[in-house]
């Protein structure tokens, strides 16, 4: 099958991948426009795998107010160079990422960050909903261990499904990005504010 330009430029508007790595995983995929934006998503993780060392010491931080200027948000996110952090690609993620973090409020950017004593303590509370609903004691260990991870998935900033592309969570969006310029990525910190609160 014959990879024209504009098959090219419509994964590339999806993905944010290169054009030639575009032009590739369609040819691998024999013009399957789905299986190639999983191919570029598989190869977009792997590079980010392999930058994930690497030094942060750049970035910015992206604010997000939204209307009626009631609720705000402030996302510090560093990269490798200036450069990368001056471009309108990384403004528009990370203002992508404040817009986030004012419309879900996150408690943290990792699971590790999580305070350990309310993570026990939700633990015993799901742990004795289970055993009043009268669920076996053999599987109340794996019914809390599912509520724990569905709580990471609404309150850990990285575990997030990204508010934009509900398929996809925030960690895959860091991981994207990742891919597309060439640099880590690393969110370190954000906060939240809305009036009254």
């Amino acid at each position: 099958m014959e990879i024209t330009a504009k098959m090219v430029k419509e994964l590339r508007e999806k993905t944010g991948a290169g054009m030639m790595d575009c032009k590739k995983a369609l040819s691998e995929t024999e013009g399957d426009f789905e299986k190639a934006t999983d191919v570029l998503r598989e190869k977009g993780i792997s590079k980010a795998a392999s930058k994930e060392g690497r030094r942060t010491a750049e970035g910015l931080i992206a604010t997000y107010v939204h209307y009626g200027d009631k609720l705000a948000a402030m996302v510090e996110i560093n990269c490798e160079t200036d450069f990368v952090a001056r471009t309108d690609n990384f403004k528009s993620f990370a203002r992508d990422l404040a817009m986030h973090v004012a419309a879900t409020n996150p408690r943290c950017v990792e699971r590790e960050e999580m305070d350990q004593d309310f993570i026990k303590h939700e633990r015993e509370i799901y742990r004795q909903q289970a055993i009043n609903e009268g669920k076996p004691e053999k599987i109340v260990d794996k019914i809390v261990d599912g509520k724990i991870e569905k709580m990471y998935s609404e309150v850990v900033f990285m575990e997030q499904p990204f508010v934009k592309d509900n398929d996809m969570t925030i960690g895959d969006y860091v991981k994207k990005i990742i891919g597309s310029i060439g640099e880590n990525v690393r969110v370190k910190r954000f906060s939240r504010f809305q009036l009254g609160e």
